[in-house]
């Protein structure tokens, strides 16, 4: 009983230290980056399936506006 008593005392600081902050996480930084970038380039971010921890590979930018060269009347 005082080893499982001793085990909760040691991971209360531990989970507490877990939780936020209440500033902007830099994954959440990264990905409005990411976003703006995406966005200026005239596309969305579509999920790529994969959980890195990491926007720039989680999502990628699937461009959705403007016309290509390849398109464009001669």
């Amino acid at each position: 009983m005082r080893i499982l008593i001793l085990s909760a005392m040691i991971a209360m600081p531990l989970l507490a230290a877990c939780g936020t902050t209440g500033g902007v996480s830099q994954y959440q930084k990264d990905m409005n980056a990411l976003e703006k970038i995406c966005t200026e380039r005239q596309g969305i971010l579509t999920p790529t399936g994969l959980q890195t921890g990491r926007p720039e590979t989680e999502y990628a930018c699937t461009i959705t506006g403007g016309a290509s060269r390849l398109s464009q009347p001669r």
